[in-house]
């Protein structure tokens, strides 16, 4: 017995994934999701979009990298960039979301993977919040369905007692589910996705019935390329997904201006200072990541040793938010070297006795002799060595 493909009538807001207002972002919400935060953009690429979309699509696939990528529209609307990368990249993500393969998003810590599959899953469903966030102690029931028991011992198994998941809901709906951090997931859990990504269906053997897929279903998963041994995937579920790399960013300006724009939207919300008056501030603080994580100085003539943290992006956008916040707290609104100092310390030191090694033989050699940076310096030494 199969159950109807149609979309199910359960109010996502039941739940509390979504807002009760769908059409724009709250004023007061710390983090509204992709779909609230860009509205206006995606409803201008709507507007405007007269290529072919795929079933259940709110956008075409180029509409969709557009919106990514960022450009300018026909009507001189101008979409902001949400990914910094290789076009090719995005492009492959899309067009894999455009099939019946699931995506894989794989990179080291800090390469907007988590981003990436939020802005894929709002621009393409019009939802980014059908998520399974992957721990140790993710159950099966997240990925497949549970019970509300109260209903089951009164009533028995049936529809009503039974709670789905937000993959059965994507599939019953045509929409993209998202699971973050899918090797944390213990392995006979990620095995319960293998009959739903490759037969698309989603059996019940308590109600003798099954969910079938409609079109336009997908999944975007995402996997730490530093967790390889914790929960390795199968070669069985591997194959159900295309797999793509997001890089580190490739130059020092590219990651500069990652930073930048993802601190400045971050700080809007948190009326935080400008970001252009600690532009010099960023800059430091990603040369100093940038070198410490590729073992070697940005002229090349020194080399370094690496300490044991990943120094994304994501963490220099954390440490510069940080740095953004004692300015406006605590001194004169500017970011400056001894508001940034501390965060980067916190970064770099995780393991106290061999990181503290790394981070002293840098900031003598390397920081201590560079011009311009003496203030940085002594920041640094004040915030402790």
């Amino acid at each position: 017995m199969s159950v109807s493909a149609e979309p199910t009538s359960v109010d996502p807001r039941r739940n509390g994934s979504v807002p009760a207002d769908t059409g724009t972002a709250r004023t007061d919400t710390l983090r509204p999701h992709a779909e609230h935060a860009f509205a206006d953009e995606l409803a201008a690429l709507a507007a405007q979009d007269d290529r072919p979309r795929p079933a259940r699509w709110r956008l075409s696939p180029w509409a969709v990298a557009t919106y990514l990528l960022g450009g300018t529209l026909p009507d001189g609307t101008v979409i902001t960039p949400k990914y910094v990368g290789p076009r090719r990249v995005v492009e492959v993500a899309v067009t894999t979301l455009a099939t019946d393969r699931a995506l894989l998003l794989l990179g080291v810590p800090g390469t907007a993977k988590t981003w990436v599959s939020e802005h894929l899953a709002a621009a393409v469903s019009g939802d980014s919040t059908l998520l399974v966030q992957g721990t140790a102690g993710t159950p099966e029931e997240a990925i497949r369905y549970g019970w509300n028991y109260a209903r089951l011992l009164a009533h028995g198994p049936s529809r009503d007692a039974l709670v789905p998941s937000p993959v059965m809901r994507a599939m019953a709906e045509g929409r993209t589910a998202r699971v973050e951090e899918l090797t944390r997931i213990p392995a006979d859990v990620q095995d319960s996705l293998i009959t739903i990504l490759s037969e698309k269906t989603l059996p019940i053997p308590e109600l003798g019935q099954e969910v079938q897929a409609v079109r336009g279903f997908n999944l975007i998963a995402t996997a730490n390329d530093r967790d390889r041994g914790v929960n390795e995937l199968s070669s069985a579920l591997r194959r159900r997904f295309n797999t793509v790399v997001l890089p580190l960013p490739e130059t020092p300006e590219a990651e500069v201006d990652i930073v930048t724009r993802r601190v400045e939207q971050i700080g809007r919300s948190l009326d935080l200072p400008a970001v252009p008056d600690g532009v010099d501030e960023i800059r430091r603080v990603v040369t100093v990541f940038r070198e410490l994580r590729d073992g070697v100085t940005v002229d090349g003539r020194t080399k370094l040793k690496s300490p044991s943290g990943t120094l994304s992006t994501a963490e220099a956008i954390s440490v510069v938010t940080g740095g953004l916040a004692l300015a406006a707290h605590f001194g004169d609104g500017v970011l400056r070297a001894g508001d940034v100092a501390a965060g980067v310390l916190g970064a770099v030191v995780r393991d106290p006795a061999a990181d503290r090694v790394v981070w002293q033989e840098y900031l003598e050699t390397v920081v201590r002799e560079r011009d311009g940076w003496s203030d940085f310096y002594r920041a640094c030494r004040e915030a402790g060595v």
